[in-house]
């Protein structure tokens, strides 16, 4: 079967490299002149530092999987350090224990850490007491954990950590897509702690296991030892090729008036890219892709000597909470957090910055941003003097947001496209979620579909 696959990050290059198992020919066509999409690991400070994601959830197996099946399973690392704080009204708090995804299963560690005010801990302590019933559709994460919780648990904690990891704001991000685990427990107890109580009795997490893993040298080199492997097993790899439209041939159309016609297509760049591709073949699945909204983010990679940075610095970095007002929304300590990035005169910090409906850092021209992060890092750690060398990352439009609903919007879009093109797929970050893991088994799963 010849395929074409559309798209050169990493859901792209996964779906080449299933497809290429199966036997197949393949085409990749990547419109930019680079491959690995938002896996990017540049020389910073004399180390190799990723400008966009750092890590993937070890308890979703494919990812570590396909590093083992390119080579690198002997360069598989986990994060040095665990533990995190937060900076609210002024002073950094660590992050207790005992949470799930934000939420607190034990309520004494939350209390000890003093990141409620004493009614919002107490308001907190309520949920396991309440009525209610299990849920039986998506709703969004904050509306579930302020109406079991309240509001401040759900602000100062829980939103910080979700709404973070998807650039987004809980009150609009659905439970199915951002929090499964949660989901799946909401669905079977009306108590979200007696349900995640009962789940830790029934299924002990395991202990000394990674919760993350990454790449020694960067997750630019799995990106590379695909390409290698794709490229070895006689892969067509064409960078620079944008691509104008995909009929039900199915044949994809680039610029410029060159035609690769295939027997099945997986379309893996994000909604609003798709969008104008399938808008000929259907513009009911271009309408719902266009309906998927995007958030911009901005990392801002710092370097400090050790000596200028006066907070004693013990964890992994630190998240902040929306009603702060800051302008960053996290900063990692990646010389505390990456063993090989470790330094005994360096501090290496990456600040993140921009959210949905908060466009700030975007605004800003690096050199204002750089001065506005330095100076908040400045307060929550006490900096005697300016970094020695800095790095921006503008990630526009990077982040899809999930709104309740979602899954099955994609589940319509899906099968509205299997009627037209049933060996046209989509897959990516924009239809189950955020993260190199659900990248990864979109991209098999699609593979799967369009050679079934």
């Amino acid at each position: 079967m010849r395929a074409v696959v559309v798209g050169g990050g990493i859901t792209g290059l996964a779906a080449a490299h299933r497809l290429v198992q199966g036997g197949h020919q393949v085409t990749l066509v990547e419109s930019s002149n680079r491959l690995g999409g938002k896996i990017r690991t540049s020389r910073f400070a004399g180390r190799p530092v990723e400008e966009g994601p750092d890590a993937f959830l070890a308890r979703v197996p494919a990812v570590a999987a396909l590093t083992r099946e390119v080579g690198l399973g002997g360069d598989l690392v986990s994060p040095a350090a665990g533990s995190a704080y937060l900076w609210t009204d002024g002073a950094l708090k660590p992050l207790p224990t005992g949470l799930v995804l934000g939420v607190p299963v034990d309520f004494e560690p939350l209390a000890a850490a003093g990141i409620l005010s004493e009614a919002g801990l107490a308001r907190a302590r309520q949920e396991p007491d309440l009525p209610g019933e299990p849920i039986t559709s998506d709703v969004s994460i904050g509306e579930l954990i302020a109406r079991r919780f309240g509001p401040e648990l759900q602000e100062r904690l829980v939103d910080p950590l979700l709404g973070g990891i998807n650039a987004g704001r809980t009150e609009e991000l659905s439970i199915d897509v951002g929090a499964a685990q949660l989901a799946a427990v909401a669905r079977r107890h009306g108590s979200l702690v007696a349900g995640l109580r009962a789940q830790r009795e029934a299924a002990p997490p395991p202990s000394g296991e990674p919760v993350f893993w990454s790449v020694r040298g960067g997750l630019q080199r799995l990106v590379d030892a695909l390409a290698t492997s794709l490229v070895e097993a006689g892969v067509e790899v064409r960078c620079g090729a944008a691509v104008e439209s995909v009929d039900s041939v199915p044949a994809v159309h680039l610029a410029g008036g060159v035609t690769i016609e295939a027997d099945a297509v997986i379309i893996t760049v994000p909604a609003f890219a798709a969008a104008p591709m399938l808008r000929d073949l259907s513009a009911e699945v271009a309408r719902a892709l266009d309906a998927i909204d995007y958030s911009s983010v901005a990392l801002v990679t710092l370097a400090y000597r050790r000596d200028a940075v006066r907070t004693s610095l013990d964890g992994s970095g630190f998240l902040v909470p929306r009603p702060d007002g800051r302008l960053l929304t996290a900063c990692s300590v990646f010389s505390n957090k990456w063993k090989d990035l470790a330094d005994p005169d360096t501090v290496l910090l990456r600040a993140s910055a921009g959210r949905w409906k908060d466009g700030r850092a975007l605004d800003m021209d690096d050199a204002d941003l750089v001065a506005a992060v330095h100076g908040e890092l400045d307060e929550a750690l006490g900096l005697a003097e300016g970094p020695t060398e800095v790095r921006v990352s503008r990630w526009v439009r990077s982040f899809p947001q999930f709104w309740p609903g979602h899954l099955e919007r994609v589940a319509h879009l899906e099968s509205t496209l299997a009627r037209v093109a049933p060996r046209v797929a989509l897959a990516g970050a924009a239809l189950r979620g955020v993260g190199i893991p659900a990248c990864v088994t979109g991209a098999q799963s699609a593979a799967e579909h369009v050679t079934a």
